[in-house]
């Protein structure tokens, strides 16, 4: 028997103002997300925003539905509409955030273990990390490297070789 530790390492920052400029503005974008949120059980809002190596951003927010499990996180939105409207293109980074419908304070978010799942799967297929910036919550921002780094024991078309 071994003993097996994972460490997730990330940078913390005290303000947005303190990132770089592109990631700001990635992080802007998916603030400006929350407002097409659909969110009229939890009024949970969540914003995404997903950078393409184009440069190009492609939005996206959570679609609650009455019938639960039949909504989308923000997160899932935003990747899969990258995914089907630019599929040659390499998704470098993703920004996701939340609010109440009743403020602006933007809360500490996470993805949820389908939306790793997914930025897992979009690493696999494009041979490339997507760094997370994600709302920690009083201000603060923290960024990840890459999606492995929430999901180190992620299953991907690599458990389907026979």
């Amino acid at each position: 028997m071994h003993n097996v530790s994972h460490e997730i390492r990330y940078k913390m920052y005290d303000t947005s103002a303190e990132l770089e400029i592109q990631d700001r503005e990635l992080l802007e974008a998916a603030v400006a997300a929350t407002d097409t949120a659909y969110a009229p059980y939890s009024g949970f809002h969540v914003g995404a925003a997903v950078l393409l190596e184009t440069g190009e951003v492609v939005q996206g927010s959570n679609q609650e539905n009455a019938a639960y499990p039949s909504g989308l996180c923000a997160e899932r939105v935003a990747l899969f509409a990258a995914a089907s409207q630019h599929p040659e293109t390499t998704i470098k980074a993703v920004a996701i955030t939340a609010c109440f419908h009743d403020t602006d304070e933007l809360l500490s978010v996470s993805p949820c273990g389908d939306c790793r799942q997914v930025m897992a799967e979009y690493e696999h297929r494009y041979q490339s990390p997507i760094r997370m910036i994600l709302t920690a919550g009083g201000g603060k921002v923290m960024v990840i490297d890459d999606a492995k780094t929430l999901l180190p024991l992620m299953f991907n078309a690599d458990n389907l070789k026979r």
